[in-house]
């Protein structure tokens, strides 16, 4: 993985100058600085529109339930298509294009989905996760599972209990 990240780090600087000398050479500087400053404009707007459509979504499965995963890669990968457009460049520009597509994202999850179970880094199933040393929740949906905290009193006079035994002696 590190290797990937220092290519990475070379390789697309190196991308985004070979292709700003042939875009510039093409239709001109001044041409070339406006499409980029575009570029950043139009993912600015695109972000905030799908952003907002993403953050309903996992709103509606909130309210059902349901756990949002898929809303929040996606949301992950519109945050990274921002950060990409935001930053000068065709390269990073088109790949950040790219991360506003559903079906580029659909394709993304996939295959982060495959790569997270295959190294059996994930447990999947009805939105329970069992982390390191704890059990496995039971499927009987009168447990409900939880964990609790002991507080102790801070005041020494009893306040009166209300119910049954209000006006009854202390236990």
């Amino acid at each position: 993985m590190g290797a990937f990240i220092l290519i990475a780090m070379i390789g697309v600087p190196i991308a985004e100058i070979a292709v700003f000398i042939e875009v510039g050479e093409k239709i001109g500087l001044g041409t070339t600085l406006a499409v980029v400053v575009i570029t950043a404009i139009m993912g600015t707007a695109l972000l905030r529109q799908q952003g907002f459509s993403v953050l309903a979504r996992a709103q509606t499965s909130l309210r059902e339930n349901r756990f949002p995963i898929n809303e929040l890669f996606d949301g992950l990968c519109l945050v990274f298509a921002g950060a990409l457009l935001l930053t000068p460049g065709f390269v990073t520009d088109t790949i950040g294009f790219l991360l506003f597509t559903p079906p580029v994202r659909h394709l993304l999850r996939g295959w982060a989905r495959k790569f997270l179970v295959s190294r059996g880094q994930v447990h999947m199933g009805n939105g329970a996760y069992s982390g390191p040393g704890g059990s496995r929740p039971s499927d009987d949906p009168t447990i409900i599972d939880g964990d609790f905290e002991e507080v102790a009193k801070t005041h020494t006079a009893d306040p009166v209990e209300p119910g049954p035994r209000a006006g009854l002696p202390p236990k």
